[in-house]
């Protein structure tokens, strides 16, 4: 292991012992370990100026950089299952093989905010800390921490307003006489057949075998027009 000797600020006439007693050898701390995920949505493209942004980031913040993850020719709309190199770096995560993920852009990660939102609050959960160069967001800081608190509060607003206008949705259909859910599948004329063969005589199982319904819906058939108790 590398050391280090720390010397204080002595005087020039100071014996060669007494500096010696208080020279003290410490490890170095060790480089925090980063890794990059890229991310670009055509063949054509390729993550050559994102990876060289990254390396100078890394470089100047003194991180080692452990893994290299790009998803290519992918839409960042995408979840993870459909972007194995994001699937591979949240797996990676989960194993600890990295303390920080380096990414060039918001969007290279994820361009639906649901998505990202799950993806970051996913990290975090790890203990991962998440760094992007062109936003210069840092969630290692409180101010990046903040951010993020913002985007989450974003897409929790998101659903709560989709919640809403699929209930006032059907709230509309309703009072316009629609009638919801999954259409019968025992037709007006199959329940009148149902209430005929009744009629006649005829059991409720060799009623369900002939007209091929079930014997629960022939009985309820006849139970709601009072042929039944």
């Amino acid at each position: 292991m590398k050391t280090r000797k720390i010397f204080p600020n002595t005087a020039t006439d100071q014996s060669a012992d007494a500096a010696a007693a208080q020279s003290v050898s410490l490890p170095m701390t060790p480089k925090r370990r980063v890794a990059f995920y890229l991310r670009h949505s055509t063949t054509a493209q390729n993550s050559d100026s994102q990876l060289k942004e990254l390396h100078a980031v890394a470089t100047n913040r003194g991180w080692r950089v452990v893994e290299i993850f790009e998803d290519a020719g992918v839409s960042g709309a995408k979840g993870r299952d459909e972007r194995k190199a994001l699937d591979a770096m949240l797996k990676a995560a989960s194993r600890g093989e990295f303390e920080i993920l380096c990414c060039f852009s918001i969007d290279r990660l994820g361009r639906s905010l649901q998505h990202l939102i799950t993806t970051v609050n996913d990290l975090h959960a790890l203990g991962i800390e998440i760094f992007f160069t062109q936003q210069n967001i840092d969630t290692t800081t409180p101010s990046g921490k903040l951010i993020f608190n913002v985007f989450a509060s974003f897409a929790s607003f998101e659903r709560e307003m989709i919640r809403s206008r699929v209930v006032a949705g059907i709230a509309l259909a309703k009072a316009k006489g629609v009638k919801l859910g999954r259409p019968p599948s025992v037709t007006h004329q199959t329940r009148n057949a149902i209430e005929e063969l009744y009629k006649k005589g005829m059991s409720v199982k060799r009623i369900a075998k002939s007209l091929s319904c079930g014997v629960g819906t022939t009985v309820m058939t006849l139970k709601d027009r009072g042929l039944y108790a």
